[in-house]
């Protein structure tokens, strides 16, 4: 009889064991009418403010600025993302979005189309740059204060879908109907040889195509010659982690540690450089500045501790933590910190949380008040954790990436009055007008920049604008600005001819930190 039941004992353990397991993962849970009640009493409270508050409400709002500060309690980088929201934000993420492909500025209350995206829709059907829009689907947008974002929810939509547009060229008008298609939003705005031996590119963010973009230009470099390079990762704010890791295994010898990634979800896991990186052997300088973050600081930092490479600029923003998206039944989004990352050393590089969410991104107004924009300020890391690079050298935690070389912020030219003119979109407006019949005039940025200086009666008209626009003109001002003020033009019109390529190869002309990469790399 004991042999006949002998099998049914290990099975009724197992049984017990799978309850035992159920009740104690229920156990550890809080218990459902918990938050069935605080998810009740918070509808409560904003039915409440619906009903009775003395002026009226937007409860929607309301609602989901609750759930945002919220999360900033938990750190200022988890956040809610509402359904509207998030179509553009994963269109970086991806980069690609649907639309007709072209760049456009808002000139004289005015769309005009300053560069058609090769191989777009627009281009297929013979849209040019310089063309100015008139109306979109039969709505007019000519002659009136029409914001940015108003003319991208206009042109952007599904691809397959269509949108007619009425062009202003060379005093007539003309119909155009275009079907959208998928538009790649580069993450590389610049990739160009400097000089000879030298390359140069520039990242502005990171995306899903990041990495292959990377690669791509690299390629296209060392066919030009490449032997060194100057790896431009100011104003990233960073994006896609497993980017910034690809990018970085492309300079960094086998088996190598690019980042360590740890939290309840990866636990411990670190990448590892493999064999084959395009750029191993190249000598190599990545520019930071206060604005470089979270994926360009897992660049930065791998280069840094492994000894690969000089890092030039300014003390990074310090973000060490890593994020993933969960989507809602409502077609929201939840961005939740979920792991820490550190570098090879074994630094996290997150900087303190501050009193509140505010202060944590206002944190560089305070840097550049205390002057740290001009020099380097040793006393943030008095308190934090050393660390020792491949090489020996020490490294500090808990505030960014602290550069190899420090340059200071380059204000040396700058004036009120410049800067006035700057962010009045004066610039563009002249650099627009000026190429109207001179876009096909220079076939490269290369001949563009060796035949062409600012001429004098192209700055009169620059002023000339501006007091249009109820800017004084300030001789003093001019006089100290006037060369800093040739070269944005400059610059400016090569954007109009040549996109992003074209501004930031003239822009490094004069760029302090790629000057001091250029004399770094010729020792």
């Amino acid at each position: 009889m004991n042999r006949k039941y002998a099998f049914v004992y290990p099975v009724l353990l197992m049984v017990f064991l799978v309850i035992g397991l159920l009740l104690g993962s229920r156990l550890n849970q809080p218990a459902p009418q918990q938050v069935s009640g605080n998810y009740s009493k918070m509808q409560e409270i904003i039915g409440l403010l619906d009903r009775e508050y003395v002026d009226s409400i937007e409860s929607k709002k309301l609602f989901e600025k609750t759930i945002s500060d919220m999360l900033h309690e938990l750190d200022p980088h988890s956040n809610y993302i509402p359904s509207e929201d998030l179509q553009a934000v994963n269109e970086q993420i991806d980069g690609k979005f649907g639309g007709i492909g072209i760049r456009f500025a808002i000139i004289r209350d005015t769309l005009c189309v300053t560069n058609v995206i090769p191989n777009s829709p627009s281009l297929r059907m013979g849209v040019l740059a310089g063309d100015k829009i008139l109306m979109i689907d039969g709505k007019n947008v000519a002659r009136k204060k029409i914001k940015n974002e108003d003319v991208l929810g206009k042109l952007k939509g599904e691809p397959n879908t269509r949108v007619k547009i009425q062009l202003f060229r060379n005093k007539r008008k003309i119909e155009k109907t275009i079907v959208r298609g998928i538009i790649p939003i580069p993450s590389i705005v610049c990739a160009q040889m400097l000089d000879e031996k030298t390359g140069y590119i520039r990242l502005d963010n990171f995306s899903v195509s990041s990495a292959e973009e990377f690669h791509y230009a690299a390629l296209q470099l060392k066919a030009k010659g490449m032997k060194k390079l100057i790896f431009d990762l100011r104003d990233n704010g960073g994006g896609v982690l497993d980017g910034a890791a690809k990018i970085a295994d492309e300079f960094l010898p086998e088996g190598q540690k690019i980042v360590v990634i740890k939290g309840k979800k990866y636990l411990n896991t670190t990448r590892y450089a493999r064999a084959g990186g395009l750029l191993e052997k190249t000598p190599l300088v990545v520019l930071i500045n206060e604005n470089s973050a979270s994926a360009s600081e897992i660049v930065a930092g791998a280069i840094q501790d492994n000894d690969r490479g000089m890092i030039i600029g300014r003390r990074s923003f310090g973000k060490g933590l890593v994020q993933q998206d969960f989507s809602l039944s409502d077609k929201s989004d939840l961005r939740l910190t979920i792991a820490r990352y550190y570098t090879p050393s074994g630094r996290c590089i997150q900087k303190p949380f501050g009193e509140s969410y505010e202060d944590y991104y206002h944190s560089n107004d305070k840097r550049r008040d205390n002057g740290e924009y001009f020099t380097p300020d040793s006393s943030v890391f008095k308190n934090a954790n050393k660390f020792k690079t491949l090489k020996g050298r020490i490294v500090y935690d808990g505030g960014g990436i602290m550069p190899d070389i420090f340059v200071p912020l380059d204000t040396s030219n700058s004036t009120i009055y410049y800067l006035t003119l700057r962010y009045s979109g004066v610039f563009q407006q002249v650099a627009f007008d000026f190429v109207a019949n001179k876009r096909n005039s220079w076939s490269s940025v290369k001949e563009f920049n060796a035949a062409f200086n600012t001429p004098k009666p192209l700055m009169q008209k620059l002023i000339a604008e501006g007091e249009k626009l109820k800017i004084p003109f300030s001789a003093s001002d001019y006089a100290r600005s006037e060369e800093l003020m040739k070269h944005v033009m400059k610059a400016e019109i090569a954007r109009q001819l040549f996109i992003e390529e074209g501004y930031f190869f003239i822009v490094g002309s004069y760029d302090k930190e790629v000057q001091k990469a250029l004399d770094y790399l010729k020792r």
